[in-house]
């Protein structure tokens, strides 16, 4: 299985939370892997930039090469426009960073690992795990 951080998820391992260590290393050690999409490590990124704490970067930096930042291509942006436009249609509203971590998950297969499931259950197709709450896939 293929898993998608998203940045709360990077925050607790920045701050060294054990549960989400411990349950990245059981997915990981089960077979797992775990990518970062292009615009979590951009958001993660440009936190340390803005306010000059390049320490805080050491860190991101360890957690991005250990797993890896996956890019987005066309079909991700595709998947991202028809899932906006349904969900409007519907009156559903979701912010255009977690739409697109939601379609590369979907494009891709991939299990979004979230803090934050309110902010992804609108988005079709999408398969959501809270590390916080319970081990990977138990």
């Amino acid at each position: 299985m293929i898993y998608a951080l998203d940045s709360n998820i990077i925050s607790y391992l920045f701050k060294g939370d054990p549960v989400v260590y411990d349950n990245n290393d059981l997915a990981m050690a089960d077979g797992g892997l775990c990518v970062i999409p292009r615009v979590v490590y951009y958001g993660i990124r440009r936190g340390p930039i803005l306010s000059g704490a390049t320490k805080k970067a050491v860190p991101f930096d360890s957690i991005y090469r250990k797993h890896g930042v996956e890019g987005m291509p066309t079909s991700v942006w595709n998947e991202a426009a028809m899932q906006h436009a349904d969900l409007s249609k519907q009156g559903r509203l979701v912010v255009d960073a977690d739409l697109l971590i939601g379609a590369f998950c979907v494009v891709n297969g991939y299990t979004l690992v979230t803090n934050n499931q309110k902010h992804f259950e609108n988005i079709s197709d999408i398969q959501l795990v809270n590390r916080i709450e319970r081990p990977c896939g138990k």
